[in-house]
């Protein structure tokens, strides 16, 4: 079977609080090292109640520092909200301190909205500067040169695998053109899924980070003893999307028995087709659900996401997740 690996935001449920969101990612962290999973990676949001780990680098130090042999990055830093000295500086740091753990993926997005855009002393035209950043980033993990003015101390010279994130074709074929392992947004953008991922295989030139295309896709997974509790436990992931969708962003909410009772059928509509990459069941129908993306899209790894609000609950979701990928 090929690797598995998770993607956490941090999330901060209902009656809780972004401390003990922290508490639970080192603990599902923890956990997952034993349950086989290749990487544990946290995405940089910002201006988002539900999600904690917008300071994405001090996050990835917290769990790096509390496992011993996962690999632990981001998925990802978005790019176009800092300067790319900084990131080389930080993940530099990550890389001297986690020896062969730390990975680095970037994103083109802001990862917020527009005033927060703002906020952060950047602004999302610089994603239009975004391939010439990541160049620029690459340069700083080089061995310096003579008479190089500027370089990441620590950073430079020091092996920090740097992959792209992407839910479009720019990603795609910009990793494909540096060649660099490329990751794509399918647990809630998949509509470019299959054309992104044929790009990125079909323009692949190989370099000095990579020999070969290695492509991961995003997979919303939730497992319970059975499909009905599985079911009632992924709307959770849909109740936050359309409360997101009507800009009202704010806590993960607990499940409920009526989805249907939720939203309206135009939410229902782009809800599914944004969570179109999901396998939710009990561990049989995941089993078959897994296997059967697999086999039709052929990724080299699955980064598998849950949004589950009950944090035993989503433990278990992951531990037999991984039973199923084994």
């Amino acid at each position: 079977m090929i690797p598995y690996s998770i993607l956490d935001l941090a999330p901060v449920c209902e009656g809780s609080d972004a401390a003990q969101a922290f508490r639970n990612t080192l603990d599902l962290a923890q956990h997952a090292e034993g349950w086989g999973y290749q990487r544990y990676w946290l995405a940089e949001h910002h201006n988002m109640p539900g999600i904690a780990s917008a300071a994405t680098a001090v996050l990835i130090g917290y769990i790096a520092g509390g496992t011993k042999t996962i690999r632990v990055g981001a998925g990802g830093v978005m790019l176009p909200n800092h300067a790319p000295l900084q990131v080389a500086e930080q993940f530099g740091t990550l890389a001297s301190l986690y020896p062969g753990r730390i990975d680095l993926g970037l994103g083109r997005a802001p990862g917020t909205d527009q005033p927060t855009a703002k906020a952060l002393r950047r602004y999302f035209d610089s994603a239009e500067q975004f391939p010439h950043d990541v160049q620029e980033l690459l340069g700083y993990f080089a061995p310096v040169q003579p008479g190089q003015l500027v370089r990441a101390v620590p950073g430079a010279g020091l092996d920090v695998p740097v992959w792209l994130l992407g839910s479009s074709l720019f990603s795609a074929q910009l990793s494909a053109a540096l060649g660099l392992p490329f990751a794509f947004a399918s647990h809630f953008a998949p509509d470019a899924m299959d054309q992104a991922l044929a790009v990125y295989h079909r323009d692949f030139r190989p370099s000095q980070h990579l020999a070969q295309p290695h492509a991961m896709l995003a997979l919303n997974v939730v497992v319970a003893a059975t499909d009905a509790e599985a079911k009632r436990l992924f709307t959770t992931a849909q109740q936050s999307f359309v409360n997101l969708r009507r800009g009202k962003a704010g806590l993960i909410p607990p499940p409920i028995d009526d989805i249907e009772a939720y939203w309206e059928p135009h939410e229902k509509l782009g809800v599914e087709n944004a969570l179109a990459c999901s396998v939710v069941g009990s561990p049989e129908t995941v089993k078959r659900g897994i296997a059967a993306f697999i086999d039709r899209h052929r990724p080299d790894e699955l980064l598998l996401v849950a949004n589950v609000f009950d944090h035993d609950a989503r433990l278990r979701s992951f531990e037999l997740a991984a039973e199923a990928m084994r």
